[in-house]
């Protein structure tokens, strides 16, 4: 069996095979790194690439050495202390000469070994085995559509791309070009001519014959050149450019009543991160926007999103309600793709989540691609739960998950939107 290994430079004196097999290697550390990053990030803010510390040890390979084999007694010179056959323990790791101690530890410390892993690398590790459920516009983003777009022109195509004024005004260079010289000529020798007859010079005169017979040279050769040769044929040139993918919006809907504390926003801000991210796999253009609601909704900018305090009670149909409207007078869904994603801790008025359950069915489960519920609560669920339970036993693209603590947020998302045959 023969290896071949490409050991071409690529950018930045890197070697992209050998990237690669590097980060197959590491990739169990890759993907912690790149969870633990994501924590520290803004919704619009983590498409980046991320600084990943691996710890040497980790990194180490085998090597050959040259030994000389055998069994081999030596007494080094300078030795004033041993003879041969004397035995003495093995010196501790460290070397030998140094003062004082550095620590209470026998093993040596070494630097991590620290490397950049790219957007596109971050956001492969970070979504693997992950993918958009209910892709209902699957041929407007799996795919890249092109257009029809001029481009100059080229010399060979089909009759009805021919450019008739481009190939007539070739022609006229070349014909120009081609016969410049003798043009010239000829003007200069008619010009001569006609002197020679306005000075009254006999037609059977030498210069006069030589004239004539040059001038049906000239013209003769002018004739010659094609008016329209294949030469000077030019066709309209189109190329095709990648289209802009179809557009997206997420609809982040938060609970900021007086029972969700700075904890649960926190949870939920990272769960909307994770979707808008996911979501840039797929979609080049994505709008963000966020409803906040108690009593009221209304919808507001990322950083009162987050950041504002509220009290008093839950009514859930009121962001529904901005939702529907929101939805239906600015994405209309022949040019959106609409995703939701809705956090609560599931308190609502009794009555509400009947409205909201009916709301859901009737407006909004038919103009969107997913929506995505999480309830983050530690105890048992609420009224919201139960009448969202009765939507998802009717639409497959509506998915609700319990977070009780951050460290679900991951494994909740992965599960709501991992792939049909993945397993987790």
């Amino acid at each position: 069996m023969v290896h071949l290994i490409d050991r071409r430079i690529q950018g930045k004196n890197k070697s992209a095979v050998n990237r690669e097999r590097f980060l197959r290697r590491y990739k169990d550390q890759i993907k912690d790194a790149v969870s633990r990053a994501i924590k520290g990030r803004s919704i619009t803010n983590v498409e980046g690439g991320e600084r990943i510390s691996i710890p040497v040890k980790d990194v180490n390979e085998p090597n050959f050495g040259h030994s000389h084999g055998g069994v081999w007694e030596t007494v080094r010179p300078g030795n004033k202390e041993y003879l041969k056959g004397d035995q003495f323990k093995r010196p501790k790791s460290g070397g030998v000469g140094g003062k004082g101690e550095a620590g209470n530890s026998e093993e040596t410390s070494e630097d991590e070994f620290v490397f950049e892993v790219s957007r596109e690398e971050f956001m492969n590790y970070f979504f693997e085995d992950l993918e958009l459920p209910n892709m209902v516009k699957t041929q407007l983003t799996a795919t890249t559509d092109f257009r029809q777009q001029r481009a100059g022109y080229k010399m060979s195509g089909n009759s009805s791309s021919l450019h008739v004024l481009r190939s007539l005004r070739g022609a006229m260079g070349r014909r120009i070009a081609v016969g410049g010289k003798s043009s010239r000529r000829l003007k200069a020798a008619e010009q001569e001519m006609q002197d020679l007859i306005n000075q009254g010079v006999d037609s059977d005169d030498v210069r006069t014959l030589e004239l004539r017979h040059e001038i049906n040279h000239l013209r003769t050769r002018l004739l010659a050149i094609p008016y329209l040769d294949t030469f000077d044929l030019r066709y309209s040139n189109r190329i095709k450019v990648p289209k802009p993918s179809s557009q997206a919006v997420m609809f982040c809907l938060l609970d900021v009543s007086g029972s969700m504390d700075e904890s649960r926003k926190d949870t939920a801000k990272r769960f909307f991160i994770l979707l808008y991210l996911f979501l840039t796999r797929s979609y080049e253009k994505i709008e963000l926007v966020f409803i906040r609601h108690h009593t009221t909704a209304l919808e507001v900018d990322e950083q009162e999103f987050f950041n504002s305090r509220e009290s008093g009670g839950t009514v859930v149909s009121s962001a529904i309600n901005l939702l529907n409207t929101i939805l239906r007078e600015r994405y209309p869904t022949s040019e959106w793709n609409a995703y939701v994603a809705q956090a609560s801790d599931g308190d609502n008025w009794d009555n509400d989540s009947l409205t909201c359950r009916q709301l859901l069915i009737d407006s909004i489960m038919p103009l969107v691609q997913y929506y995505a519920y999480v309830e983050i609560t530690d105890g048992e669920p609420q009224n919201l739960w139960r009448e969202y339970e009765q939507i998802a036993s009717h639409y497959s693209h509506f998915a609700m998950r319990k977070i009780e603590d951050p460290a679900d947020i991951y494994p909740v998302f992965r599960d709501l939107f991992k792939k049909q045959n993945a397993k987790l």
